[in-house]
């Protein structure tokens, strides 16, 4: 849809009172209208055409539950293109009521308070406007502030009046048929990395740090949907390291599967005591003890095991010559580095789901201060839920450290370790596998083991190649 700019007062001054009858969630009422307002002004002051008020404070009065259903006791005024707005009640309210999508987003913007609110729902509308191609008009933020700041009975009856003496105005009946047919011809108008950012609340972070947020998530996506549903086959070269079996990784699994004849007296078969006789002589029952025939209750006593698996990401600060983006690369090859670790995280813990898993980030220093903050950040907020129950760690730690750090987790534990640099960076450390990721390139080098560096395929390739090696 093409944006227009309303820079007639009066204009706008229009599009925005009877912009206001236009709702349907709820009826308008005056004790609603500064709320609308402000939900608008955060709009309009980040730049983002605005679309209909209608439309804002219906999306408003969903997200804040403020009824269930659509409206249907709202007063018509006069010129009313009823089926025009049976048709928005239909394809764009009966859509969003529906969104699974809006409805996450519902349950996170409902975690936001005070100002938060009203930029978080802007954000929104934001998203959904650039996702659904929503039309829009350009308004100074100070036409908004005059309506809002001006008496609110008095704002619903010039809107009322210019209904009745101009009727409708066109550009509105053109926008709200523009709503249904861009809502009507979109999947889902809320995307999941717009989910991501408002669960996060990094939704009002600063525009570069959610920009790389955002496309983290969508490089993330794109490798994931390439890689095969189920668990490949894993390598015929397999690393077996030993360790020592602590009293956490060992699990007595099953109950009393069989009958024995060994076991303690609390396992005795009741029947056994029918053997017992009241003689001074011994009895059939201490015959059969002494003989071992007394029956038991056996119990599997078969332990499982989990085994102990350490995935160490090394991150050297050579890696911010990657934040550069290549013609043939949809992204900068520094957001496919941190995709691919993204991506590998949750696809590890899905196929390694018995295993007793740990990933830790670690961030190597540079001379003076940390090179890789901005990445330290990212992986911070995309991980979060994995951080808080102690699966994943971020560490900062200095490159000579790294041999002892590896070998250290490699005495009690399977431990790969993955360098992502620009360059080979020498590395040996007793009992860890390590393999080197080297993005000097548009498409990653890889490096298995004592393995040569080879070109890979695609980012996609790389990924897979490691993961089943990994398995």
């Amino acid at each position: 849809m093409t944006t227009r700019e309303l820079r007639d007062p009066t204009d706008a001054h229009h599009f925005l009172t009877q912009g206001l009858w236009w709702q349907r969630v709820v009826p308008t009422r005056a004790v609603s209208l500064t709320q609308i307002l402000d939900w608008s002004l955060a709009l309009a002051s980040e730049g983002t055409p605005l679309p209909p008020l209608g439309f804002i404070a219906d999306v408003g009065h969903i997200i804040f539950r403020a009824v269930s259903e659509t409206s249907i006791d709202g007063v018509h005024p006069p010129g009313w293109p009823t089926a025009l707005m049976r048709g928005y009640e239909d394809y764009v309210l009966g859509k969003l009521l529906a969104d699974s999508g809006l409805e996450r987003a519902a349950d996170a913007l409902s975690r936001y308070q005070g100002r938060d609110r009203a930029r978080g729902l802007a954000f929104l509308l934001a998203q959904m406007r650039q996702r659904a191609d929503l039309p829009g008009v350009l308004i100074s933020p100070g036409a908004i502030k005059a309506v809002r700041d001006a008496d609110t009975e008095e704002t619903l009856r010039a809107g009322w009046q210019s209904f009745t003496e101009q009727g409708p105005m066109p550009l509105l009946v053109e926008m709200y048929g523009g709503l249904v047919g861009a809502i009507r011809n979109t999947a889902s108008p809320v995307g999941k990395e717009d989910i991501f950012e408002l669960e996060r609340k990094t939704a009002l972070a600063q525009f570069g740090q959610r920009v790389a947020l955002r496309q983290v998530l969508q490089a993330a996506e794109s490798l994931q949907e390439s890689l095969p549903p189920r668990k490949p086959r894993s390598s015929s070269r397999r690393h077996e390291v030993p360790t020592r079996i602590l009293e956490e990784d060992t699990y007595p699994v099953g109950g009393f599967a069989s009958i024995s004849t060994r076991g303690s007296i609390e396992s005795l078969l009741h029947s056994q005591l029918a053997f017992m006789e009241e003689t001074d002589r011994p009895d059939l029952f201490d015959i059969k003890f002494l003989r071992d025939e007394l029956l038991y209750y056996s119990r599997d006593e078969n332990s499982f095991l989990r085994r102990r698996r350490t995935f160490v990401f090394a991150l050297f600060p050579e890696l911010t010559q990657a934040r550069v983006k290549d013609v043939e690369l949809t992204f900068q090859r520094g957001i496919f580095t941190l995709a691919l670790l993204y991506a590998a995280v949750p696809r590890l813990i899905d196929w390694l789901h018995t295993d007793s898993l740990v990933f830790e980030f670690i961030l190597i220093e540079g001379k003076e201060t940390l090179p890789l903050a901005a990445e330290k950040e990212l992986v911070e907020v995309l991980l979060a839920e994995q951080i808080a129950n102690g699966t994943v760690t971020i560490k900062v730690l200095a490159a000579e450290k790294l041999a002892a750090h590896c070998e250290l987790r490699a005495r009690r534990s399977l431990c790969h370790c993955l360098l992502a640099s620009v360059k080979e960076q020498p590395l040996y450390a007793e009992g860890a596998v390590v393999s080197r990721l080297i993005v000097d390139a548009p498409l990653p080098a890889l490096g298995i083991d004592d393995a040569p560096l080879e070109q890979t395929e695609s980012w996609a390739a790389a990924l897979e190649r490691l993961l089943t090696h990994w398995i």
